[in-house]
């Protein structure tokens, strides 16, 4: 069992103490922003309307206390998170910020801006350095590009939010925001991801039943700051589904939650097969995703795509099927289907056999040159290897051909030609 999993587990069985919800003794309402709690009031509002014609006769006091960032009247961690002034970042041990850092398509940086709190103020600082310029594409069946934002702004308040959310402040680290030139962003926070699965979240709109930062979590959604029960995370899937572009990946290694937003088609295939085929549910797409960007699917994955008609080949060497490729009138998807189709088992002994009747006695060397190159382009070196393998193996066991000295074959004397 590794560590992270372990530690997962440990922090599944023991009592969870929500740090954000920490009273801060020395802290009080002046410590907190006043621009903060302005807009905190506005987007408050919009967020909970039964309010509106109370709210203005509330001073900041009662308000905090309404939308749950005060603890009867008492700053919370939470509180100072969202609302607090820069200079009092060190009741949070001066760590909470965030970190928006511009690098190169080399991966060089370029340029990096730190922001402190309040993070209600931040994210809308970080959201204005991202360069989220128009992306020009032409849909098929017409001449006319469609031009779209290459990141839908729920796709970049979303994500940091959530890391804002579910963070693990107990980790004195930084959340981070990376902007690649080649047109992707990388958002990142400290904490294993609590739901069960991204696609647990994300298809079966499964609630989330625990939280990091139960306290953080209500105050921001009181203040419109992020969905709950993965409707937002959701939503962004479901952005990048209507641009055709890449769905989100989700690193979620090193006890980390590492999101990958892409802002432009990777691969024209699977735009072509997204316009070609709406009726796709979010879950197939998101199966389909994998397949496209040469990640593994498991078993019970491939079953339902090929039961769909999606897929052809065995597992794990498979492809996307004639059903998708043929209706998209593509020279080079439909030369790659042909080059990963290649000829069933029996049309290669046959080949060996015909090779070793005529030119034999013959080195393995020999035979691995006239079968290999044939070879579905979707196996390794290694199982290219292994295929001929197996396929003198089969004509051995029948008797077809053998092995003799010095691993040279030749076939059985009944067999060769008079």
């Amino acid at each position: 069992m590794t560590q992270a999993r372990l530690n997962t587990i440990i922090s599944e069985v023991l009592p969870r103490e929500d740090w954000s919800a920490k009273i801060i003794p020395e802290a009080t309402i002046s410590d907190l922003d006043k621009a903060a709690i302005k807009k905190a009031r506005v987007e408050f509002i919009k967020r909970n309307p039964k309010y509106e014609s109370e709210e203005p006769f509330w001073d900041d006091v009662k308000f905090l206390n309404k939308a749950k960032l005060t603890i009867k009247n008492k700053v919370t961690r939470a509180a100072m998170i969202l609302l607090g002034k820069e200079e009092s970042e060190h009741y949070l041990d001066s760590f909470v910020k965030i970190r928006w850092n511009l690098r190169s398509i080399e991966n060089q940086d370029k340029d990096f801006e730190i922001f402190s709190i309040p993070f209600i103020l931040a994210v809308d600082n970080v959201f204005s350095k991202i360069r989220n310029l128009k992306y020009r594409y032409l849909r098929e069946g017409t001449l006319f590009p469609d031009e779209v934002l290459r990141y839908d702004p729920f796709s970049i308040r979303e994500p940091l939010n959530n890391a804002i959310a579910h963070q693990d402040y107990t980790k004195g680290a930084r959340i981070n925001v990376v902007e690649f030139e080649d047109d992707h962003l990388v958002f990142s926070n400290y904490g294993t991801f609590l739901p069960k699965s991204v696609e647990d979240v994300v298809i079966k709109d499964t609630p989330e039943e625990v939280y990091r930062n139960p306290f953080l979590v209500e105050a921001m959604k009181n203040l419109d700051m992020i969905e709950t029960q993965g409707g937002g995370i959701r939503k962004i899937f479901n952005y990048q589904r209507q641009r055709f572009f890449p769905m989100p990946d989700y690193d979620l290694s090193e006890e980390k939650v590492k999101v990958t937003i892409t802002g432009k088609i990777l691969d024209e295939d699977f735009a072509k097969i997204l316009n070609k085929n709406p009726s796709l549910t979010l879950e197939n797409i998101i199966l389909l995703d994998k397949v496209q960007k040469r990640k593994p699917c498991s078993k019970d994955e491939y079953r339902h795509l090929r039961n769909l008609g999606f897929l052809e080949g065995r597992w794990p060497n498979y492809y996307l099927s004639l059903k998708v490729v043929e209706p998209l009138d593509d020279d080079g998807l439909k030369a790659e289907y042909i080059a990963n189709r290649s000829f069933d088992d029996e049309h290669f002994r046959d080949m060996i056999f015909q090779y070793i009747r005529k030119f034999g006695p013959c080195k393995r060397s020999a035979i691995d040159n006239l079968i290999i190159p044939k070879l579905s382009a979707i196996l390794t070196d290694k199982q290219k290897k292994k295929k001929v393998s197996n396929l003198l193996k089969y004509l051995r066991e029948k008797k077809k051909v053998k092995s003799v000295d010095f691993g040279e074959w030749i076939v059985n004397e009944k067999d060769r030609e008079e």
